[in-house]
């Protein structure tokens, strides 16, 4: 008998609002969408490979943060479905500027503030606030979710302005924005699915809320990679 594809939720459980959310979807996954979902801790040894998805949680700073940069690189390179939210699209633009463009890209948080730092402090914090997430016509996530909606935040740090620039000349498409975190949603190159947005699309799960459109893109995207 065959299973369900599985995906890796990659990250440190740590019982914060965040992470209660996403063990309330682990089992709407297996019910509404047929996948199957467990956590992968960053502090063990630890193979992608294994799994059909990898879902980049939030909860920054990691227990190895080079673990999951160079996890992130082989999930890129190797063609596997990705979705990475908040601190999963820090690293995720923190991965490709070092890997595709030579940058140092450091992060605020965990390095300090440098001048190579492309993941910067937040002007205002958008911890545990909605704001408004618009999608960008023309976009992937535009066609996944057309309308400007209230994304969930719980983040005080984003990809710079000047890494946002230097990622959309290398082909990254902005897909969604916001007022407040710049850039909310990245769509990679020369992938089936890596996407990453800064609004956590999993909030609401534990009180019934629909499966986010981003959610469900990424899943259908693995059960095709697995087909």
């Amino acid at each position: 008998m065959t299973t369900g594809p599985n995906i890796a939720l990659l990250g440190d459980e740590r019982g914060h609002r965040s992470h209660q959310e996403l063990n309330a979807l682990v089992p709407r996954l297996a019910e509404e969408l047929g996948v199957s979902a467990a956590w992968l801790p960053t502090d063990s040894r630890f193979d992608v490979t294994a799994f059909d998805g990898v879902w980049l949680v939030p909860g920054s700073p990691y227990a190895d943060d080079e673990a999951v940069i160079d996890a992130l690189h082989e999930v890129r390179k190797g063609g596997v479905p990705f979705l990475g939210t908040c601190g999963g699209m820090q690293y995720a633009v923190m991965e490709f500027l070092r890997f595709e463009l030579g940058q140092v890209a450091t992060h605020a948080e965990s390095d300090g503030e440098r001048d190579d730092n492309a993941v910067i402090a937040l002007a205002c914090s958008l911890y545990g606030k909605a704001s408004t997430v618009t999608p960008v016509a023309g976009s992937r996530f535009a066609g996944w979710s057309p309308e400007p909606f209230e994304g969930m935040h719980f983040c005080n740090y984003a990809a710079s302005p000047d890494s946002v620039a230097a990622l959309a000349t290398a082909g990254v498409v902005v897909g969604a924005t916001g007022d407040e975190a710049g850039a909310e949603v990245l769509e990679f190159p020369d992938h089936p699915f890596y996407v990453a947005s800064m609004f956590q699309p999993h909030i609401g799960a534990s009180a019934g809320a629909p499966i986010h459109p981003l959610i469900r893109a990424f899943v259908s995207a693995v059960h095709a990679s697995r087909r």
